[in-house]
């Protein structure tokens, strides 16, 4: 008897998962403790294995897309055995459309058939893979693709890189897993997809993608349908790029997506650039360390001089005239900034923000600092102190360390501080983990090795997940005070300014002083201002007398 297979509950925070392969195809025979498929979830990516023997009759998921748990993916069962009777019992009849339209469909492909029922031929019997946009990050809803590695026509391997797609975190590779002949590209150069669209197919050379297109493709890969042959495909895209094609286009060049984008903001070609890496790929120290021919330069100063000989000829003129230039340059938002500004309206316009400032005296701060890295093993920072107090006082006022999520307040007993590091794209919050069991030198060499991976996109999604209170840390500008908004679901944020230099009075005289504003931001839905308040004052004792933070 025919038996349903669902989507697995692989973690317990797991509402759905992503079919990254299935290693069976319909007709297969599938033994007990066979791998059916991998299943991405929430957490990592998983072997799903058969707990039944049987004949593979029925695939609900295409490969790359979601579903929720416990909603059919599978059917097993006697080879032709009727499984129709297990999708209707289990509310899976829109499901069962196209299996219920594929059946006529074949038993009139011997007799002449007329044009439009070539697409209710079963999807599984095309020699074609699709390949969507991957969730590549836990924030993550579209990509954009910024370089195709191939273009249609060419043939591809299963562990080949076929595209460099942006997300809200950094560039990453997009992978096929599958070998073939690239039939379709359904996003370009720039462009954005949401997760789960079709950017590609693959598979054998010459095969009809118009029914998977029609059947899962998005209203522009709707459009292309007509030409969705691979031939067709590959003359016009020949055809669309042609007029761009010069010198000066350097999309063929082989880079990394990092080089290629400082490349692009510093106006430089990559074709002028000699890579160093293997087989000649451009990486960022290449580009870095690039220096102009003097052909440019030589262009430049010259163009100057035209417009100068004009003013000289008119000498009736008293008075010196300036004529300036309207221009402006624009950019596409990244996926990093799209989510930074998605996420921050969020909280700046969900949760009621307040704002409590308190004035600290850093003497013995720097006093202590001084003293300390004069024998610790790395060099500690003022913003190491920050994270240490905040740590400290966190266990002293636990209604600071909460988040508020909706029909409840969660206290969090573990203490996880996030420290915001500015990267050239926007901002990324690394989490220092039990900070409040953490020596200072321990912090030290966690946030030096998270700024550096921030800076260069290495930093993994387990990395800034999970803080339970963050810092946001512009001292190094000399900023004198400012405010920071909430990163949620964390209820506070503490806003670090500069150390300034200013006269303050003690004992009743007037003496030279190193004072830091710091400015608590609090969601009132979970903190009160006493509490705000209280949190802060014992934030200014422990730095005040940074020994209480040995203790």
């Amino acid at each position: 008897m025919a038996e349903v297979v669902k989507m697995p509950k692989m973690s317990d925070t797991m509402t759905e998962g992503v079919l990254a392969k299935w290693h069976k195809k319909v007709g297969d025979k599938v033994k007990s403790g066979d791998v059916l498929a991998e299943i991405e979830t929430d957490k990592a990516t998983m072997d799903f294995e058969s707990y039944q023997d049987g004949t593979l009759l029925y695939i609900g998921i295409q490969e790359g897309a979601a579903a929720p748990v416990d909603s059919v993916i599978a059917i097993l069962g006697k080879e032709g055995e009727d499984y129709k009777s297990l999708l209707d019992q289990a509310g899976s009849g829109a499901a069962a459309e196209p299996a219920k339209e594929a059946a006529p469909a074949a038993d009139k492909a011997p007799a002449a058939t007329p044009a439009p029922a070539a697409p209710k031929v079963g999807l599984s019997s095309i020699p074609a893979t699709v390949i969507r946009m991957p969730l590549l990050s836990d924030t993550m809803t579209e990509g954009t693709i910024e370089k195709w590695n191939f273009k249609v026509g060419d043939k591809v391997k299963a562990d080949d890189s076929l595209a460099d797609v942006a997300t809200d975190k950094a560039t990453m590779e997009v992978v096929g897993y599958e070998a073939g002949t690239l039939l379709y590209i359904g996003v370009k150069e720039g462009e954005a997809a949401k997760v789960n669209d079709i950017i590609a197919i693959v598979g054998k050379e010459g095969t009809d993608i118009t029914p998977l297109l029609q059947d899962g493709g998005s209203a522009p890969a709707a459009e292309a349908a007509p030409g969705a042959e691979a031939k067709t495909e590959a003359s016009a895209s020949a055809t669309a790029t042609a007029p761009e094609s010069s010198s000066d286009d350097d999309s063929r060049v082989k880079a990394s997506p990092l080089a290629r984008k400082i490349a692009k903001d510093k106006g430089i070609n990559l074709n002028d650039v000699k890579g160093s890496a293997e087989g000649g790929r451009i990486i960022k120290k290449d580009v870095e360390e690039y220096t102009p021919s003097a052909k440019p330069a030589a262009a430049a100063e010259a163009a100057p001089a035209a417009p100068s000989a004009a003013p000289a000829a008119k000498a009736p003129i008293v008075l010196p005239t300036f004529t300036g230039e309207e221009k402006f340059s624009e950019r596409p938002v990244t996926q990093m900034r799209k989510a930074i500004s998605r996420r921050l309206s969020e909280s700046l316009f969900t949760a009621p923000h307040f704002y409590v400032t308190m004035s600290i005296d850093m003497d013995q701060a720097i006093v202590a600092r001084t003293r300390m890295n004069e024998i610790a093993p790395v060099k500690i920072s003022f913003n190491d102190f920050v994270v240490k107090a905040c740590a400290v006082a966190l266990r002293q006022h636990p209604a600071i360390n909460s988040s508020f999520l909706g029909d409840k307040i969660r206290t969090n007993e573990h203490v996880h501080v996030g420290v915001a590091v500015a990267v050239d794209e926007g901002l990324l919050v690394p989490v220092i983990k039990f900070a409040d069991g953490k020596s200072l030198s321990h912090i030290s060499v966690e946030v030096k090795e998270f700024a550096g991976k921030a800076k260069s996109k290495k930093l993994q999604p387990n990395e800034m997940e999970g803080s339970t209170f963050t810092i946001s840390n512009l001292g190094m500008f000399g900023v004198d005070e400012f405010t920071a908004i909430i990163n949620t679901p964390n209820a506070c944020i503490l806003a670090v300014s500069g150390i300034q230099a200013v006269p303050v009075v003690k004992n009743g005289a007037v003496v030279p002083g190193n004072i830091m504003k710091v400015t608590l931001s609090a969601d009132h839905r979970v903190v009160d201002g006493a509490t705000a308040a209280a949190f802060l004052q014992t934030l200014k004792q422990l730095l005040e007398e940074p020994v209480r933070l040995l203790i």
